[in-house]
């Protein structure tokens, strides 16, 4: 394959990653935040959810292939032999309460790749699987992990009250940003409040937003749709008034008859002072260092949702980014102060609806 001459990546140094004041005493409260989400929301339903992302609107079974030839500094960790791995594929919405689809807000793609080997992370020792977890937009809403915690307090505050006030003011906000947009602008508060884009979920590019290792480099992911059934939704409009689940019965008519390619792209960082690992705010300039590609994720036509899907991916996996091998490992403070709270979410769920939370070793018994 051919890749345009830029600058070398660089190698991983452990002096890139700096703790910020207080980083602690903020994993703590991140941890204490999440975890009174999941109280509110299963006191409300009875059925433990995710902290965030609770709403799944696809779960899919599919495959990851390696492409072949790649260059040396991209074949790396999982991307480092051609070959095809299953897959289980998760799209949601970011909040911790089941909201109707009107509430429009960012989405999420998290995926689950089947038979990895190499060194694992700890607590993922006798697995072998790789998670990674990917979101709408290139970089993160906050500079710092404090900043951080201060938009998760917001959203806390807001889980399962008035969802009637939550519709109305989605729609205000949707017009808002198509507004901006409008002149060439873009606000990810208004995303993130229920202001993002009525379009189809199917039609999105996905991103870490925050720093991995990669092999013995540091690098951001990102999902591309690029099967022309799936590059004919992008920004494909979808309405989403008095249709609660508008997202995943689009999902499901989608897969019924069609299947999907994505392209799964990698970004090395090439210059630690324009591509910052402790702020994981900034976009990393892609003319100094493109998205190249490394994998194809493929899913064929199949039963896209179904409550029996739900069961086994929604209740019974997890996927959490600090679960994969050493290859992978996340960098920077935003995903250090997160690392607790994956592991507090999945073993909330696992133990309030009396369902264990399990690595697959295979993906055959998911049905459809």
């Amino acid at each position: 394959m051919d890749v345009l001459c830029h600058a070398e990546p660089l190698p991983y140094v452990a002096a890139y990653e700096v703790p910020e004041e207080g980083e602690t005493e903020t994993r703590d409260e991140l941890l204490e935040t999440l975890h009174g989400i999941s109280e509110v929301t299963f006191r409300d339903s009875g059925h433990a959810l995710r902290s965030v992302h609770a709403k799944s609107h696809g779960l899919l079974v599919g495959e990851l292939r390696v492409l072949p030839d790649l260059p040396q500094d991209y074949a790396q960790g999982i991307f480092s032999v051609p070959g095809t791995r299953p897959v289980a594929m998760r799209l949601s919405t970011v909040p911790g309460d089941m909201l109707d689809d009107s509430v429009s807000t960012p989405r999420g793609l998290a995926i689950k790749v089947v038979g990895v080997d190499g060194e694992r992370l700890p607590d993922s020792e006798g697995d072998i699987t790789q998670d990674f977890v990917l979101v709408t937009g290139p970089n993160f809403g906050a500079h710092t992990a404090k900043q951080f915690l201060g938009s998760l307090r917001l959203l806390a505050r807001t889980t399962d009250k008035a969802p009637h006030a939550k519709n109305a003011l989605s729609a205000v906000l949707r017009g808002a940003e198509k507004a901006l947009e409008a002149v060439g602008g873009s606000s990810g508060t208004l995303k993130a409040l229920g202001g993002y884009p009525a379009t189809h979920i199917l039609g999105e590019s996905f991103f870490s937003q925050v720093p991995i290792l990669y092999g013995r480099f540091m690098a951001k992911l990102a999902v591309y749709p690029v099967s022309p059934a799936l590059l004919a939704l992008v920004n494909a409009p979808i309405s989403l008034s008095g249709e609660p689940n508008a997202l995943r019965e689009a999902v499901v008519a989608f897969f019924a008859e069609q299947s999907a390619e994505w392209e799964l792209r990698v970004q090395l960082c090439t210059d630690i002072a324009k591509m910052p690992i402790e702020d994981s705010s900034v976009p990393w300039p892609e003319e100094l260092s493109p998205y190249v590609p490394v994998a194809r994720l493929t899913a064929p036509p199949q039963t896209a949702w179904s409550p029996a899907r739900s069961a086994l991916i929604d209740d019974g996996m997890a996927f959490n980014p600090w679960h994969g091998i050493t290859a992978h490992r996340p960098i920077g403070s935003i995903m250090r102060v997160r690392k607790l709270a994956y592991a507090m979410s999945s073993h909330f769920r696992g133990d309030h609806n009396k369902l264990p939370i399990v690595e697959p070793r295979d993906l055959n018994a998911i049905p459809g």
